[in-house]
Parts: C-alpha cells; structure tokens; sequence
C-alpha cells in the first residue's frame, strides 16, 4: 500500500518509526508548518519533519487542508491509505475520501472515552488506573470514527504524563501495525462506537493548572503528575510567587481538624502540605519562578517557606 503519514510531535514519531521499521511504503509525510521558538524566536521543525527527512522521505507542510487548498497535492500522491497520529489539523471531507482505504487514526484513549486534544492528560487526571489506544477510522466527527483495534494500559499511582506518553507511543505504535496486518488480511472489523458512554478531553488550560488545597491530597496528586512534565500544576508562595509542582506524593498522615487549607504543616525533604478531607500531600519537586527545577530539599534549604506559611 501506498501510505501517506500525517504527524507532528514526539508522540507521532512512535507510530512512524514502526512503519519504517516494519518496511512499509510511506511515500510521504504531511506535518505542521516551522514555528518560531525561544528568545530568539528562530523556526523549528517539528519532530516529525527532522526524522521525515532523516529517512530521505518527502515532506509537506501546508498551512491549511481547508477548501481543498492540499487536494491537488494528495491526487498527485494518489496514496492507498492516510496514517494520521497527533497531526494537529482537522481532515476536511475531500481528504477523508481520497484514499482507497480511508484515513485511519491513532488516538490516545479507549474510544469512546475522551475524545478531544488531550487524552492522556485527561485520564490521569481523572485518577484513571487504565487507558490505552485506539486506531479507528476517521469521520467527519471529532474522534467518533469506527473503532479498529484496542490496546489497553495500565496507569501506575504515581504515573505522569511523561511516563504514560512514551508507554501509549508504543502501543499505538503496536495497535496501527496489528490494524495493517488485519487490513491485508481482509479480517480488519469496525465497531461502531457508543455515543452514549462518549467523553470529551479538553485542551488543558491555565486554569486546569491551578491546585485548590481544599481538594483531596489524592485529586491534587493526579491534577500534578496528569501534568508533568509540562505544563506543570502550580500554587503561588506568601509572597506571591508562582511555585510550579512536577512531582508529588499523597501524605500517610492525617491534618489536625483546624490546620487550613494549604498549610505548611512540615519541612524535611519534602514540603507537608495540609489538604481537604484531612489529607496532606507531599511535594518533592519544584520549579519557582525565575529558577530551574530542583527538589523540595534544595528548596526548603533556601530558607524560601517556613511551617505555618499557607500556600494558594
């Protein structure tokens, strides 16, 4: 089959190393435009694009697929089968029908939960204890194709979005080659999805960023590991400073009934802080404006919080 791979990120690299490895004809990938980045603001490619052309494959980078703006391209290409993994853009109509078999997805959750920008972030969140990946074939819809085939992953208690990215990489990579190989052999099945039992994964917001100490020390732990490596949970100090938390733990012990919210109930290697429900979390890890990360022990010794300094 003549495949067209469309991609952008780290997380599309997993899928596209397998296609090349398995030997498979990709006769080009499509990927976001160069963007500017760092003080200096100089256009970097994406991912995709520096291993694209690594392996001396074509690349494209239209600005958009709207109005047929990239059909011509795609009828020159004439590929069998689009691949489409984390590529940022929504696939018009014209697209989806172009290729003999379709255009088939990778997606970050068991469809049909979480569809939207941010699976795996959303799951972890949520203090999900699995997920996996779906490759299903797309639709006009926002991730409500056909689903093909499923690979399940457990999700650790003290997992992040770091650790999670790399393991569901893998199984998409996993899940698109099994899709492939039931394709060819003509025992490839598309299950509908339950509309019904379908949940949205929202692009993460600033907002999603914030830890609330009156919840649990458990829902802030999930808020700050669903979110590190990047962007980060953050609280602000005394004195105003954001302080961004990569890494925590949930507290064995219990508050005292008065202790308020966000507290700071111990210094050691860790920073103790008081939660709701009675709980405390402990912070490991931290990165305070203007500095590099560094653990809560490098912190603490920077004289930069005492016990009773309440943080939020």
């Amino acid at each position: 089959m003549r495949i067209l791979f469309m991609g952008t990120p780290e997380y599309a690299l997993f899928g596209l190393r397998a296609l090349c490895d398995a030997g498979e004809n990709v006769i080009g990938v499509v990927t976001q435009p160069d963007k500017p980045k760092g003080r200096g603001y100089e256009l970097c490619p994406p991912p995709v694009k520096v291993f694209a052309m690594e392996k001396g494959l074509p690349v494209y980078q239209p600005e958009t697929l709207r109005n047929g703006a990239f059909d011509e391209e795609l009828r020159a290409l004439a590929p069998d089968l689009i691949v489409v993994v984390a590529y940022g853009k929504i696939l018009p109509q014209s697209v989806l029908d172009m290729p003999k078999y379709g255009c088939i997805n990778v997606h970050g959750s068991l469809l049909p939960a979480y569809r939207g920008a941010a699976p795996m972030q959303r799951a972890i969140i949520d203090g999900r204890t699995e997920t996996g990946v779906t490759t299903m074939q797309m639709a006009a819809g926002l991730d409500t194709g056909d689903m093909l085939v499923t690979v399940r992953v457990p999700i650790g208690e003290n997992d992040n979005f770091e650790d999670m990215h790399d393991r569901l990489g893998a199984a998409g990579a996993e899940a698109l080659l099994e899709t492939l190989a039931r394709l060819r052999a003509g025992t490839l099945v598309a299950v509908p999805q339950d509309d019904s039992k379908a949940t949205y994964a929202a692009k993460i917001e600033k907002a999603d960023c914030l830890l609330d100490f009156s919840k649990p020390a458990r829902v802030l732990h999930d808020q700050i590991r669903g979110l590190s490596p990047f962007p980060l949970a953050f609280t602000r100090t005394p004195d105003g400073r954001m302080l961004k938390v990569p890494e925590s733990r949930v507290g064995s012990e219990k508050t005292a009934t008065d202790a308020k919210f966000g507290t700071v109930l111990a210094l050691s290697d860790r920073i103790v802080v008081a939660c709701g429900e009675g709980t405390t979390l402990e912070i490991l890890r931290v990165l305070p404006e203007g500095k590099g990360r560094m653990s809560a022990a490098d912190y603490i010794r920077g004289r930069r919080l005492t016990v009773g300094d309440i943080l939020g």
